[in-house]
């Protein structure tokens, strides 16, 4: 396996020389054009100390909004209404919420400072979104990513109490499936997603439905 190193030209290789496990390249930095000519093709930073690392696993875990399955359990809770819910109301919480929160089988947090603020400026340009579920006016759950087109690349949620964060996906997919999103970016495995719809499928497959779905010049989402 050869392994990329970026430097300041803003490209990327072919995603099909990734290796095995979905690692393409490393080094380059976090600029809003870098990340977002990532997630145009696929490509997402994931590590926990320089140099920043940069995946594109096949097969790729996506959601089809289409596809949610919301168990007869969650079903009862938004009947019971049990969280309020908002979107973009407090997402540098969120994303501080997601750092911080401590993660079974994880030594430390996987995002790091640099990657806090580079999302934090990509929600101010109007591409990183947050959806928040709060409890007695406490923020107990969210999640965030980044959305392009009618794709959302999901980056991180979590949950303060039970069922916060699934509350929070499944309303933010809910409402984004109504404003044409076709495909929610998982990135990689979980059991808590797949209980929730998402599947695998090809890592070709994957950029070829970008391809149909984001622009070519796409500008920041509006909600």
């Amino acid at each position: 396996m050869s392994l990329f190193v970026l430097d300041n030209e803003l490209v990327f290789p072919p995603v099909d020389l990734a290796g095995p496990e979905g690692l393409l390249a490393l080094g380059g930095d976090l600029q809003p054009e870098r990340i977002l000519l990532a997630y145009r093709q696929g490509i997402f930073p994931w590590y926990d100390q320089e140099p920043i690392l940069w995946w594109c696993p096949d097969p790729r875990f996506v959601l089809f909004p289409g596809e949610l399955r919301v168990s007869r359990s969650m079903q009862k809770l938004f009947r019971k209404k049990a969280f309020d819910f908002s979107i973009n109301e407090d997402f540098k919480a969120v994303i501080r919420q997601c750092k911080s929160v401590q993660r079974e089988g994880q030594e430390g947090p996987w995002i790091t400072d640099a990657m806090e603020q580079a999302y934090i400026t990509l929600h101010e340009k109007g591409f990183a979104h947050s959806a928040e579920v709060w409890q007695q006016g406490q923020l107990v759950g969210g999640v965030y990513g980044i959305r392009l087109g009618r794709v959302f690349f999901g980056e991180s949620m979590f949950s303060l109490v039970d069922n916060a964060s699934k509350y929070a996906f499944i309303a933010y997919v809910q409402q984004i499936l109504r404003e044409g999103v076709q495909l929610v970016d998982c990135q990689v495995y979980t059991s808590h997603l797949e209980s929730l719809g998402a599947r695998m499928i090809p890592r070709k497959a994957f950029t070829g439905l970008l391809e149909q779905l984001i622009p070519q010049q796409e500008g920041p989402a509006s909600s």
